[in-house]
């Protein structure tokens, strides 16, 4: 087995945060769940983006845990340092690692950002102060030959500072085993977003969704492939057994933008409530990013790992066509009716970048909307009403 997977493991502890008890069941059941594992030998490192190149990390023997705030409950708190009109993942995220709130934040050994945006990467200066905070300086275009080898420069030094904290040495061994079971685990989401492609789905999208974004806080790469794999094979005998529990007259969504975690249930639910189905999930977490695949058998590992992350199309890069041209492969792939963009508020990058998804998709004819929000509750009732009237007219 590669060594950085065999060396004995640190154990030491914070204490539990001094506001424990006022906590409800469920968070203390997660900060309990998650001091077990550090207790166990566990090593755990937070991540905030999909450009965070999971491999390295893995290849260390520490368990990758996604650390984006998705609830408006710490807002208030990170207010109390950050501008209030900034994106609100940034201040939930922000917010739950200055109010010892997330469990996940708490025990993590480290945190890895990444220069995405401007609101995030002076974010990380102040995140840095309440947790060690390694940030990555992703390029912001792929067209020319240095920013992709500053890219690789950057996951070097991200592999060098992990061999530095733990005292271990990672091998190329070492990142051969991750890239293998990370392009399993995205073989079996890819098997699952293929039920999407059937007239019905099989799938409800909120569903979908919900069990992508719950593999972010799982430990065991392995045992969360497993459960995919596990998901897919039921659903599909389901399927063929007894049909889709999908109305077949749901308008077929597909939805694009900022990640959808903190809106699965304000859009995703909202779309399913009122006649649609989200067939297709279009944003970083979604098939597009689990389609790009390590080259597991490269001579150069390390640099095979750095250029799958630098091809994931966001909107911080420019330009960023593949995104658009991706989008519409997908509209054909899931024969979609409309395309629903999520814009956080402040998400500059996105809401620009929003004309130009919005020519694409009604120049090939499909109904298109933009849903600029944030994780409170306050608009609820006119986005209600939108996505309602825009469902109704595809």
């Amino acid at each position: 087995m590669p060594e950085a997977l065999t060396r004995p493991r640190t154990t030491a502890l914070p204490p539990l945060p001094r506001t424990f008890e006022e906590f409800n069941e469920q968070r203390k059941a997660s900060f309990i769940k998650v001091k077990d594992f550090k207790q166990g030998g566990g090593r755990l490192i937070g991540y905030l983006c999909s450009y965070t190149p999971l491999e390295i990390i893995e290849a260390a023997g520490v368990s990758a845990v996604g650390l984006c705030g998705t609830s408006d409950e710490v807002i208030p708190a990170a207010e109390e340092v950050l501008p209030a009109n900034l994106c609100p993942l940034i201040k939930s995220t922000y917010g739950f690692a200055y109010s010892q709130k997330c469990p996940f934040t708490y025990f993590s050994d480290l945190i890895v950002g990444e220069t995405t945006c401007d609101g995030k990467k002076k974010m990380y200066e102040l995140l840095n102060e309440l947790k060690p905070t390694h940030v990555l300086h992703l390029p912001q275009s792929r067209a020319r030959t240095y920013e992709r080898e500053g890219w690789y420069e950057e996951c070097r030094l991200l592999k060098e500072h992990l061999e530095e904290i733990y005292g271990i040495t990672i091998t190329d061994d070492d990142l051969r085993v991750a890239a293998r079971q990370r392009n399993r685990l995205r073989r079996a989401q890819l098997a699952l977003f293929s039920l999407q492609e059937q007239q019905p789905p099989v799938i409800s999208g909120v569903e979908l969704m919900s069990t992508m974004f719950a593999g972010t806080f799982n430990f065991d790469v392995a045992a969360y492939t497993e459960s995919l794999e596990k998901l897919y094979e039921e659903r599909r005998a389901e399927a063929v057994k007894n049909g889709s529990k999908v109305d077949p007259t749901a308008k077929r969504v597909l939805i694009t933008g900022c990640p959808v975690g903190g809106v699965i249930n304000k859009i995703g639910r909202t779309v399913e409530t009122n006649g649609g189905v989200i067939v297709c999930q279009d944003d970083c977490a979604g098939e597009r990013t689990a389609r790009m695949m390590v080259d597991e058998d490269a001579d150069d590992i390390l640099r095979a790992i750095a250029d799958r992350y630098l091809e994931i199309n966001c909107a911080v890069m420019t330009p960023n066509e593949g995104r658009f041209e991706n989008t519409l492969g997908m509209i054909e792939k899931y024969h979609v009716d409309g395309v629903i963009e999520s814009v956080l508020q402040a998400c500059h990058p996105f809401n620009v970048e929003s004309s130009k998804m919005e020519r694409a998709v009604e120049g090939k004819g499909v109904p298109y909307m933009k849903i600029e929000t944030d994780y409170s509750s306050g608009d609820q009732g006119q986005i209600d009403t939108r996505i309602a009237a825009f469902i109704e007219t595809l």
